[in-house]
């Protein structure tokens, strides 16, 4: 004999979203975690490169290009960063300076080298620096 339930078993789906519990994270407009966008390398590379300058660039473009030989396997990133205005500016230079001997964190990747190609800083009334940053990014494992 089958045991009864003196529940509906299926109360759960007419039941209101906010009552119904969720074990994944939610954004905060409630979606969940499963249909949230995945984060590409480039996303991460680009976030990386915003974390550097306090996030007072803007992202011109992104060039990608995947590498390989016997070894090794990656991918090189060219970014053109655009900073207007003095204190965006000042943040640019930070990031010419620093680039170099920065310490990335990006899951899965080494980021072998990082370099800037190329500066274009034009002054006036409304200053503007664009910085071209070249990174090496090598799979890990």
């Amino acid at each position: 004999m089958l045991t009864e339930s003196c529940g509906d078993p299926f109360a759960h789906l007419n039941a209101p979203f906010d009552q119904i519990e969720v074990k994944s994270a939610t954004f905060p407009l409630g979606v969940p975690a499963a249909l949230r966008a995945r984060r590409s390398l480039a996303d991460r590379v680009r976030s990386a490169l915003l974390l550097i300058t306090g996030g007072s660039g803007t992202i011109l473009s992104h060039e990608e290009k995947a590498w390989a030989s016997i070894t090794f396997a990656g991918t090189r990133h060219a970014v053109v960063l655009e900073f207007c205005g003095a204190e965006a500016v000042a943040a640019g230079e930070e990031l010419i300076e620093h680039l170099p001997d920065h310490e990335f964190a990006i899951p899965g990747q080494l980021v072998a080298d990082a370099t800037i190609t190329k500066v274009d800083h034009r002054f006036g009334a409304m200053e503007r620096l664009e910085v071209t940053a070249v990174l090496l990014l090598l799979e890990e494992g």
